[in-house]
């Protein structure tokens, strides 16, 4: 079963989005942090990674950039309510491979996950 990594400081969200993601017959691990998605990240490898944009010990942008490289093996949904384009062209320029508006629509959530995915096992 495919593993999900929901990394969202706020609870009510994380929760929100392990429901969809579950409901799709995903497994998921989940931090409260950046620090606490790098920590996962060095002992396990999900197959894709959903990332809030702000939090307050380390933001989004900074996880992409910790990834370095690895960034290329696990997908990332960035997850934030930022429209503006420049964050947007920020977090593909350091490897998101999809922003989605928060909070995310179960369907198009879901969808996406799929198609990374199946991407990534070609």
């Amino acid at each position: 079963m495919p593993i999900v990594l929901i990394v969202d400081d706020s609870l009510l969200l994380r929760m929100n989005i392990a429901n969809i993601v579950k409901s799709g017959g995903y497994e998921i691990l989940e931090a409260s942090s950046g620090a606490g998605a790098l920590e996962i990240l060095t002992h396990t490898r999900p197959d894709c990674m959903c990332l809030d944009l702000l939090m307050p010990d380390m933001e989004g942008y900074n996880v992409l950039e910790a990834m370095g490289e690895r960034v290329k093996e696990i997908p990332v949904i960035v997850l934030t309510a930022d429209i503006q384009t420049s964050t947007r062209d920020k977090c593909l320029g350091l490897g998101a491979a999809r922003i989605l508006n928060k909070p995310p629509k179960k369907e198009m959530l879901l969808e996406t996950i799929k198609e990374l995915i199946s991407q990534k096992e070609k």
